[in-house]
This record gives structure tokens, C-alpha cells and sequence, in this order.
């Protein structure tokens, strides 16, 4: 019985870069004799066991045999007579194709050091077609690490796409694994990746289809629409937005998309065309929900908030209330961050004042300060029908907010 530590953890520590996970890999033992160690079984589709004291995860060393499409169409061995080298050469990159004994000594069967060197993505065999997830992963690690595809990698990915391997993903392992590529320090690469092998136009057809569409060159320098949203997620990057922010800044121009090409290069109602694009990604793949409402908040409103500054002070209430942002003011300040990274995303804007979300947050504190209670208070006293309450608070409530946002001169 041996172990080695392999995958991520030895990746990261040649590269230089903290190491979050342990992950263990144990040639020449069956499962009974772990459990005799004391090491508890947990995983499902293979035998992966818990350390008894670090609690860090040890697999038995496995192979795989593809049996029906998908990332789950396989058939695992797992024995005390797989060598490590056959471990080994069922993972995806020879970058995690890496190993370390017990010493310290480096086990690289794949050349995973010289790639990692080279700052280049390269699968370990032709058994990397068997999983679409793949893809994926592959386009998200050049996201993190911005190394390049190998071009036999990049024409193996071409052709999972074109036999319909890709179409095998499930909506869960898509999201999972763009919401770690949207985390990424530069995002945009991911779909640029994605969109060379040709896998984008199959997963989010949405944003693949904004590429190529023109935009007013007066108020879009970058002019390509594709181009604009892969800077603006760029941008939510370097700010370091959360998720919810990054997902809204993808989707905020899906309409764009969809807009008839003798009426380029101007967009007119994308906006709502941009809402019902949202919606129906987020089903297909099914977007949790904090993403999800950000995202058709952004969708339907952030052509308001980049008009801050000429819109009416009753304007400012009603998209205040429309956006909840008295009761939710953390998702109200997510969804003023994505309308900037629409408004930073362009070549020379990176550094300029967002006036616009300055006002609406000044129009958010001055009609906070309105006391909702005490007006339904003083209503509730005075008002003989009932039924008609509501409407009759409401109605106060936003004439009240109104003028405090005209009386801070907002």
C-alpha cells in the first residue's frame, strides 16, 4: 500500500500558488483494508475514503470505461493492481496528471511539469473525448491560469462538439463549472475558449450569437457586442463582484443578440427582449436564485441607471421600489455594480466616474429616510374603508419619497 498526493494540490505547489485541498491517491490497497485502517468510505460512484484524523479525501487508485454518453457514463475498476501510472492517465490534463510520493519526489509519466513550465493545456490521452465536462474544465483552467490550448487539444474538444458529446452535459455540471470559470481572475477566457472549439453556440447560444453584432460607435468604442460583455466580466473580475454580479454583467444584453440586423447598428427595446433571453437561460440550466433575479434585475433596468442624471425625481422612486431596494439594499448595491461593469466594459472607461449609480444611491439614502410605519400609522387611524388601505399607503409612501429625493436636490 502506497499514497501519493496528486492532482490539484501538487499543480498548485509547483506553481507557486496556495494550496486549498489535499487530495490523495492509494495504490495496492482494497477497500476492506481501508476501513480496517480506520478510514471512512464516502464516496459513491468510486471508493473514496476519509483520513481518520486530517479527514482529507484518499481514492482508491482507478480506471475508467466508457459505457454511454455523458459525464456519468462510466464504468470505474478500482483494485489493489492498478498502478499509479493508470490512475494517472484517466485524468483530463497532464497538468493534474502529477504526482508525489511520500519523500517528496515528483511523478510525471505525462510531462504535466513541462506544460505547466510552457503555460499550456494538454490532455493526457484520447480518452478526454469520453467526457463533455472536460470542455469545460479545460476553458475554465485557461481562465485561471491563462495558459493556452494545445491544438490537439483544442481540435479534440472541436470534435466532441461536433459528434454531440458536449450535448451530454447536464444543466448542473454547466453551471457548477461556468460559475468557477465567472470566479476566475479573467473570466473572458473561458468563453473565448469555449467559443474556439465551438462548445459556446451548444451551452449559452445567447451569448455566443452577441459576438459579431455591432453597437453605436458614439457610446460602445469596442463596438462588438460579444467584445463589450467579455470586458465588462473582465472588469467585475478585477473589482472582485461576487457571482451574482458577474453572472448579471454576462447576461445584461442577451437582447442584443436578437435584434434585426437592418436595424444595427442601434438596439431599441433590447432591454425587454434581454429579460425573457435571462429567463429562459436560467431555466435551461437552472440558476440559483439570487443569480437568477440579479441578472433580470440588470436585464430590465440598467438602461434606466445609466440615464440617472436626466430622469425625474418620481422616475427614481419607482425604479428604487421596483428593484426592492429598502428591503434587500445588499442586492440593490449588487445590482448598482453590475450596471457599472456595463459601463466600465469599454476600452478607455475603465478608469472613469460612474456619476450615474452615485445618484441613484443618493436617491436610495434620501428616500430611506422616509418612515414607511409612521405613515401607515397615521393612515390606519384615519381611514374608514379598509379594503382600500393599502393602495392608499403605497401611494402616500412614494409621494413622501419623491419629494425627500427633490428636496436633497438629487
Amino acid at each position: 500500500m502506497k499514497t501519493y498526493l496528486v492532482g490539484g494540490s501538487v499543480r498548485d505547489e509547483l506553481l507557486g500558488l496556495p494550496v486549498k485541498d489535499h487530495d490523495y491517491v492509494v495504490v495496492g490497497a482494497s477497500p476492506e483494508e481501508m476501513e480496517r485502517l480506520g478510514y471512512r468510505p464516502v464516496g459513491k460512484d468510486f471508493p473514496v475514503f476519509l483520513h481518520p484524523q486530517t479527514h482529507e479525501q484518499y481514492a482508491l487508485a482507478r480506471t475508467e470505461r466508457k459505457i454511454s454518453l455523458g459525464y456519468k457514463g462510466f464504468e470505474v475498476f478500482a483494485s489493489p493492481q492498478v498502478t499509479l501510472q493508470e490512475d494517472l492517465a484517466r485524468r483530463d490534463l497532464t497538468i493534474n496528471s502529477i504526482a508525489k510520493d511520500e519523500t517528496g519526489n515528483i511523478i510525471d509519466p505525462f510531462n504535466g511539469v513541462a506544460d505547466l513550465e510552457a503555460g499550456i493545456l494538454r490532455h493526457v490521452s484520447p480518452a478526454f473525448s469520453e467526457d463533455p465536462v472536460r470542455i469545460l474544465r479545460a476553458a475554465r483552467f485557461a481562465a485561471r491560469f491563462g495558459f493556452r490550448i494545445a491544438p490537439e487539444t483544442l481540435a479534440l474538444m472541436s470534435e466532441m462538439v461536433h459528434n454531440g458529446e458536449v450535448d451530454a452535459l447536464v444543466p448542473e455540471r454547466v453551471w457548477q463549472e461556468l460559475a468557477r470559470g465567472l470566479m476566475e481572475e479573467n473570466p473572458s477566457r473561458m468563453f473565448y475558449v469555449l467559443r474556439e472549439c465551438g462548445a459556446l453556440t451548444r451551452i449559452l447560444p445567447e451569448v455566443d450569437v452577441l459576438f459579431g453584432v455591432p453597437q453605436p460607435a458614439h457610446a460602445h468604442p469596442e463596438i462588438d457586442t460579444g467584445l463589450h460583455i467579455m470586458l465588462a466580466i473582465d472588469y467585475a473580475a478585477v473589482r472582485n463582484y461576487s457571482l451574482p454580479v458577474r453572472f448579471a454583467t454576462l447576461t445584461h444584453d442577451l437582447g442584443k443578440g436578437t435584434t434585426p440586423p437592418e436595424e444595427w447598428p442601434r438596439h431599441i427595446g433590447h432591454e425587454e427582449r434581454s429579460i425573457d433571453l435571462t429567463r429562459n437561460l436560467c431555466e435551461r440550466i437552472r440558476i440559483p436564485k439570487d443569480s437568477r433575479d440579479l441578472a433580470l434585475l440588470v436585464a430590465r433596468y440598467h438602461g434606466n441607471v445609466h440615464r440617472a442624471e436626466e430622469l425625474k425625481p418620481s422616475t427614481l422612486a419607482d425604479i428604487l421600489q421596483a428593484v426592492d431596494a429598502y428591503r434587500k439594499p445588499g442586492r440593490f448595491e449588487e445590482f448598482l455594480q453590475a450596471c457599472a461593469c456595463d459601463f466600465h466594459g469599454r476600452p478607455g472607461y475603465a478608469t472613469k466616474a460612474y456619476v450615474q449609480a452615485e445618484r441613484f444611491q443618493q436617491a436610495y439614502v434620501a428616500a430611506k429616510s422616509v418612515d414607511a410605519g409612521a405613515i401607515a400609522a397615521e393612515l390606519s387611524q384615519s381611514f374608514s374603508d379598509s379594503t382600500k388601505l393599502p393602495l392608499a399607503i403605497n401611494a402616500k409612501v412614494r409621494e413622501a419619497r419623491i419629494a425627500r429625493i427633490k428636496a436633497e436636490s438629487i
